[in-house]
């Protein structure tokens, strides 16, 4: 898919958010680098499904949320999990299984989730998130908030019953809520143009009655642009929209997977060379947004980050095993529920 970037300046965002939306990048993948270390080193236990080469998406959306607002993430979520600000001490504590983390290394890589932040949840269920988001609209709605929830998922779960059965829901009932496919052409080892009649995810929304937009994944700015609008028709009362970000994972589908095998290596250069950080590192510096010393500074800054949450994580404890059976329970005025 080309690119023909439109100038930065016709966004009109301003220096601040453009910096955020850098930075958000360079902590994603700064921390998906330091995944792959702490899994080669055998720290960590179970897979990680890494997020290099879609760190467009989670800045370009999330960069849209309010304080108020839900997200539903999926197996390959540290991405989205660090765009909604989520701790990254905790976040690499999780994944490491101590004690320290979100769930005290209980639920490790794909399950971590931080109601203060708006984030409902990780999923290792491909297409359960789904419906979790969709629930969460209609309790928006049937609360009278101007709340937005965004759900996150791939192009393999766009053939999942949880996929249209959801968006029909939504569509009837309007509610609000932003269903964002991250569309990487492969679930696993899968060509997602070889299984499906019609690749393009968004042409599904015609049958469905609601907006059906495909944006260029790896461009920052367009996806700020398509899903601001979405969020926008969704707070009105006119529903949901369907959006598919066409990117492509840089890696295997986990850290163990080199990827190899299935893919064309000429298509897999075409989009190296399409790296979202460096192509819109670029653009900041073209166009005189940003000079390379405040570039390197924030660059700095980001790997300061994550070598403190990967020392925070390997100086922290794992769970004692009598722990095993704590937190099964919710409680709640002395009332045990599952």
């Amino acid at each position: 898919m080309e690119s023909n970037f439109k100038p930065i300046k016709s966004y009109n965002l301003n220096k601040d958010t453009l910096l955020k939306m850098y930075f958000i990048m360079t902590k994603i993948r700064d921390f998906e680098n330091a995944i792959t270390d702490v899994y080669s080193r055998g720290l960590m236990n179970g897979l990680a499904h890494l997020y290099i080469g879609e760190e467009a998406i989670a800045s370009g959306v999330c960069s849209n949320l309010t304080s108020q607002d839900y997200a539903v993430s999926t197996h390959r979520g540290h991405g989205h999990l660090i765009a909604q600000g989520a701790d990254l001490k905790k976040m690499m504590a999780e994944v490491l299984g101590r004690k320290t983390g979100y769930c005290k290394g209980k639920g490790g890589s794909m399950h971590i989730m931080d109601i203060s932040k708006g984030i409902l949840g990780a999923n290792g269920i491909v297409g359960a998130g789904i419906p979790m988001a969709t629930g969460a609209a209609y309790s928006a709605k049937y609360r009278g908030t101007d709340q937005v929830v965004v759900s996150f998922f791939g192009d393999g779960a766009s053939n999942q019953g949880t996929f249209h059965e959801s968006i029909n829901m939504a569509a009837a009932w309007k509610l609000p809520v932003v269903y964002v496919c991250e569309n990487n052409f492969f679930g696993i080892s899968v060509d997602i143009r070889k299984v499906t009649g019609n690749p393009n995810i968004a042409d599904r929304a015609f049958g469905y009655g609601i907006p059906g937009v495909a944006v260029d994944g790896n461009d920052v700015l367009e996806v700020y642009r398509v899903t601001h609008t979405a969020f926008v028709r969704a707070r009105k009362g006119e529903g949901p929209t369907l959006i598919e970000c066409k990117t492509y994972r840089q890696k295997g589908h986990h850290a163990g997977d080199p990827g190899t095998a299935y893919r064309l290596e000429e298509e897999k250069k075409a989009w190296m060379k399409r790296d979202p950080i460096k192509t819109f590192k670029e653009r900041l510096i073209k166009e005189e947004i940003i000079n390379k010393k405040e570039i390197e500074n924030l660059e700095k800054e980001s790997r300061k980050l994550i070598e403190e949450a990967v020392q925070f994580a390997e100086n922290s404890s794992f769970p004692e095993p009598e722990e095993a059976y704590q937190d099964l329970f919710y409680e709640k005025e002395g009332v045990k529920e599952r």
